[in-house]
């Protein structure tokens, strides 16, 4: 996932002109975290993981990003993550840098007393590298509100009331309305743009979503509430079609219960690897990276891809789809709603005053139109598409944010 990163990165920086200097500037992190995780587990046995931190560009603000707990965690996952929170904080242009990590343990073999000891624990051995004004996570894969509270809790044991340390935290320990849904709910404004790009709306649109956790589950229902129809959803479990369109929220309780949406009774089954492939105006990948690679580019039937997950498309995929003519929204900018209200909860955190739930959703839909037009002007200006015009955006203005903090007697050109 690095190298597909730095090649998409590569392929902006050459758009610019930027020099190998430049390059490896911008790329390279600004701290990486390595921190041994021991614990005790219920039975009285030893706990023993790796937990990560990339905090890879602050030039624009504090870091910012996920933590992922998963087996396959690692540097470089890291490393990968926080190169794309850099771009993706600066699409939206919130003040924020980029950042991101987690711990390499399975959640789903840990009881909850387990899990809370393992992040607590993590936050001690790097509490003095995160902060309100320094490093901010919040959730991801495998992580939620109550884990964020746990680092919020931890984090404060040590520097007083720190609500600001992290973000996605619940609503009553000064979480913010609007952040649970708002990966998804931006995903849907940057799908209408996309459709707009192609002279339709979502009326009579069909979908398919691959991955049906938060992101999914919530982008296919207010996408279904605003008449789009969502005829194809897919997990690690299975699938579940209808033509006619599926009955979202019976799927979304179905799915809260069941933990998967095989079985859900309002559709046809099918094998969830055919989702990618699926009849739809529309697929939108919302689970792991790599979904769509170069051997099943060749099966993609939708003319417009909008990526939910982070890095769902590889390089050489993405070279095929632009060749036939599909419309790809990249994930730096659809996905960029979970961030855009991130830092709209950190400021009322900072501000110690709360925002109503209209107010979340309106400066959301406000930034994600705002970042896609910026986007959009970008790629028809230099003639490219949205995923380099994306990059090209966000390293100018990272760039120029990095050049206003220091005299260089070197001149660099960002046009």
């Amino acid at each position: 996932m690095l190298a597909a990163s730095h090649r998409y990165f590569h392929q902006a920086a050459d758009v610019l002109n930027l020099a190998p200097k430049i390059r490896e500037i911008l790329l390279t992190p600004n701290r990486v975290i390595k921190v041994e995780v021991v614990e005790e587990a219920d039975d009285g046995q030893l706990m023993h993981f790796t937990g990560f931190r990339v905090q890879h560009n602050s030039a624009r603000g504090p870091c910012k990003g996920g933590l992922r707990y998963h087996p396959t965690m690692d540097e470089d996952h890291a490393s990968a993550l926080a190169n794309l929170m850099t771009w993706k904080t600066a699409i939206v242009d919130v003040p924020f840098g980029g950042a991101k990590g987690g711990i390499d343990c399975d959640p789903s073999q840990l009881s909850r007393f387990e899990l809370e000891r393992v992040t607590r624990r993590f936050v001690d051995r790097c509490k003095e590298m995160i902060g309100p004004t320094i490093d901010i996570p919040a959730p991801d894969v495998n992580t939620n509100a109550d884990v964020m509270a746990w680092i919020m809790d931890e984090y404060s044991r040590h520097y007083g009331f720190s609500p600001g340390v992290v973000t996605g935290k619940p609503l009553h320990l000064f979480g913010s309305e609007g952040r649970e849904e708002a990966t998804g709910r931006g995903v849907m404004y940057a799908l209408e743009e996309a459709l707009r790009d192609r002279g339709r709306d979502l009326s009579g649109t069909t979908i398919a979503l691959q991955g049906f956790g938060n992101v999914g589950s919530h982008a296919a229902r207010l996408i279904a509430e605003r008449g789009g129809t969502i005829v194809a959803v897919a997990d690690h479990m299975g699938g579940v079609s209808n033509e006619k369109g599926l009955d979202v929220p019976a799927l979304v309780a179905w799915a809260g219960e069941h933990r998967t949406v095989a079985g859900f009774a309002g559709g046809d089954a099918f094998d969830g690897s055919e989702i990618i492939g699926w009849d739809a105006d529309v697929l939108i990948p919302a689970a792991l990276e790599d979904a769509i690679d170069e051997k099943n580019a060749d099966r993609v039937r939708a003319q417009i891809i909008v990526e939910a997950a982070n890095g769902p498309t590889t390089p050489d995929a993405d070279a095929i789809l632009h060749d036939r003519g599909v419309l790809i929204v990249p994930d730096i900018l659809a996905n960029a709603g979970g961030v855009t209200v991130s830092y709209f909860e950190w400021a009322q955190n900072i501000q110690q005053f709360r925002w109503e739930l209209d107010r979340v959703n309106a400066e959301l839909e406000k930034s994600m139109r705002r970042a896609y037009e910026a986007v959009r002007g970008c790629a028809r200006d230099k003639k490219i598409d949205l995923r380099t015009a994306a990059f090209v955006l966000a390293i100018q203005r990272v760039g120029r944010a990095a050049l206003a903090r220091r005299a260089l007697r070197e001149k660099i050109d960002l046009e």
